[in-house]
Parts: C-alpha cells; sequence; structure tokens
C-alpha cells in the first residue's frame, strides 16, 4: 500500500508536469490563432472617399471579412508604401500609368479571372489596355476624361470644342490650370496633333513654349482648390478632370464640361492585389463583390465617377448615362490616350519643362 502510495505519488507529480507543459504549450501556439483571425480582415489602400461606406458595411455582412480601410493621397504615395512592404495591403487602387509601372516592377500579383465571375459584366472598352494587356494585374474601377470645366452664364458651349479654343483672346485671365506637369503638357501637345505619352525633346520644347504663351489667359495655376472657385463663380473655365467637374456641378449648377475634340487623356483607375497581400480569397471575394452591376451601380452614383462596368449602366438613371460628357461615345473618345509609364528621364523632362512654364506666368 505504501509503494503505492508513492507510485501513485509519482503519476501525480508527471500528471501535474504535463498539465503545465500542455499550458505552455497552448499559449505559445496562441499567436497562430490570433494570425487565423487576422484571415478574416481585408486591407483596402484607396483614395480618400472613394468608395460607398455602405457597400463596405454590406460586404462586411455577407462575406465574415471585416475591413481596414487606409487612404492614400497620390499614386506616388501608394507605390513608395506599397514597394517598401511591412503593411499588409490586400487591395490597391492606382491609376493606369501607376499599374503599368508596378506590373513591370513586379509589385502587383497576377488575376486569376476565373475567380472573378462578374468580370463579364465589364465593358470591352475598359478592358485590355495599353497599360495592362488582357487585365493580367487590374480591373477597371472608375474612369474619365480630362476636358475643360466652364460656367455656361459665361462661356457658350460652341466656344470651347477643342484644346486650342484655350488659346483665344477672349479668355484673358478667365482660365484655372492644373497644377500638373503631366496634364498640361500632354494639352499642349494634344493641341499639336502629338501624343500625351511624347517622348520626344522638341515637341515636349514646343508644348512648353506654347503654354507660357497662355499666360495672358491663364488666372492662376492651382490643384483641389481650382473647385472653389469654379463653384463660387470666381472663375469661368479650368482644366479639370471629368470626375472634378461632376463634383463641381453638383454644388453649381451652372458648371459645365466638355471633352475637347482629338487627341487627349482618358483616365482609369483600377482594383489590384499588391505583392502584399495577406488574405487572396478575401482580396478575390472583395474583386467579384465590386464587380457586381448593382454594386458597381451604387457606388458610382455615390462617388459621382463613370463606372465601367457595362451591366451597372441599367441601374443608374438615364439622365446620367445618357449625358455624353459623363458617358461620351467611342466617336468622342477617338484619339484619347491613356497615359503611359515613362521613365524617371523622361518624367524629369516634363517635371523640368513645367516648372519654367511655371515661373513663366
Amino acid at each position: 500500500m505504501k509503494r503505492l502510495g508513492i507510485f501513485s505519488a509519482i503519476i501525480t507529480i508527471v500528471v501535474v508536469i504535463l498539465a503545465a507543459l500542455s499550458f505552455q504549450l497552448m499559449r505559445a501556439q496562441q499567436p497562430v490563432h490570433r494570425a487565423s483571425r487576422t484571415n478574416n480582415v481585408l486591407t483596402i489602400y484607396n483614395w480618400g472617399e472613394y468608395i460607398d461606406p455602405s457597400l463596405v458595411k454590406k460586404f462586411e455582412k455577407q462575406t465574415g471579412y471585416q475591413v481596414n480601410y487606409v487612404t492614400f493621397d497620390s499614386n506616388e504615395a501608394m507605390y513608395t508604401k506599397v514597394k517598401q512592404g511591412g503593411t499588409a495591403y490586400d487591395i490597391a487602387v492606382p491609376s493606369d500609368y501607376m499599374v503599368d509601372k508596378m506590373r513591370q516592377e513586379g509589385l502587383l500579383e497576377p488575376l486569376d479571372l476565373n475567380k472573378i465571375p462578374n468580370v463579364k459584366y465589364y465593358d470591352p472598352e475598359y478592358m485590355n489596355l495599353a497599360f495592362d494587356p488582357n487585365n493580367h494585374y487590374s480591373l477597371p474601377y472608375f474612369w474619365g476624361t480630362l476636358g475643360i470645366a466652364y460656367n455656361d452664364q459665361r462661356v457658350k458651349r460652341s466656344e470651347i470644342q477643342e484644346w486650342n479654343d484655350l488659346w483665344s483672346d477672349k479668355w484673358n485671365g478667365k482660365i484655372m490650370l492644373t497644377d500638373s506637369a503631366r496634364d498640361m503638357l500632354g494639352v499642349a501637345l494634344a493641341s499639336d496633333n502629338q501624343s500625351v505619352n511624347t517622348t520626344s525633346s522638341m515637341a515636349l520644347n514646343v508644348a512648353a513654349k506654347k503654354l507660357m504663351a497662355l499666360a495672358p489667359n491663364t488666372q492662376a495655376i492651382l490643384a483641389d482648390e481650382i473647385m472653389n472657385y469654379m463653384v463660387s463663380g470666381e472663375s469661368s473655365l479650368a482644366v479639370v478632370y471629368s470626375g472634378q467637374a461632376a463634383e463641381m456641378a453638383a454644388q453649381n449648377p451652372h458648371i459645365k464640361y466638355v471633352i475637347p475634340k482629338g487627341i487627349g487623356n482618358m483616365w482609369v483607375d483600377n482594383l489590384v492585389i499588391p505583392k502584399t497581400v495577406a488574405n487572396k480569397p478575401a482580396a478575390y471575394a472583395f474583386l467579384n463583390f465590386m464587380s457586381d452591376p448593382r454594386n458597381a451601380a451604387q457606388n458610382a452614383e455615390w462617388v459621382g465617377y463613370s463606372t465601367p462596368n457595362k451591366g451597372a449602366l441599367k441601374y443608374l438613371p438615364k439622365s446620367l448615362t445618357q449625358d455624353r460628357e459623363w458617358y461620351p461615345t467611342s466617336e468622342q473618345l477617338k484619339g484619347k490616350e491613356v497615359y503611359r509609364n515613362l521613365s524617371p528621364y523622361w518624367t524629369q523632362q516634363y517635371n523640368d519643362l513645367w516648372l519654367q512654364v511655371k515661373m513663366h506666368q
């Protein structure tokens, strides 16, 4: 009996030791469970106010994923963060030329379109563009054009049909220019029937001189502040993106928008999966969710930009989809180009020439 008691004591000690070891092992395994929980998180890296918040909630409710929404204010800022790594962005929203740059540098995951059945609803007009042939890395999110916003109380539509109309003497001190080397040199290039992606020193120098000649008509060169000037009526004309013009028109019904004939810029913002992705299933679920026509239509109404989702058009007001400045015809888009990613050398050339133009104002 005594030996049995000793044996029982030994067994008890062993059990206690095993229990302690088991507890320590469970503690060591807890981070794995936390990692598992983080797989329920989808981190989206997007421009500010560039998605309907109610759609985010709808996605969370339908899928069980929790969305972590992080914003950036420029393509370059987004590019730098993704390239540095460290933060697991599952979805990002770069513009056309930045998609080109990121795919060339291996910063994007190739898309398996079989996992995005709703891809069939996209308009072919906005697929397979030069910056991402066959959409191996991106899906179009919103699109638009670079054009001219004008106040119809001071400017007649017939007076601004082409880019060259900006150089008319009648607009002395009345035009706001967007502070963008690529956009404004592109305007000057387009006005001379040159590609907005030109890499010709001669053509660029001619374009810069032409912009300097626009100085008498230039009221100011600004960025986002242009909206305030146009909405308040302090300015008559402005070179802006269609989305900006839509925001202006929502606040001032006298603001109209025109897409100049001929060569010009058509922009496309895109959904991509960066190499930083930590939750691919959630990323694909989100891409398919946003490609659903009803969701795309709801998002387009909230954001105010044009959707590339052809299936979404029937869910949008006809007053919107039949407005040819926001949803132009193929004929209107003839000659329009998306920006290509330029080499560092040519990017610097554009920036240097634009600085010279601004110093001349």
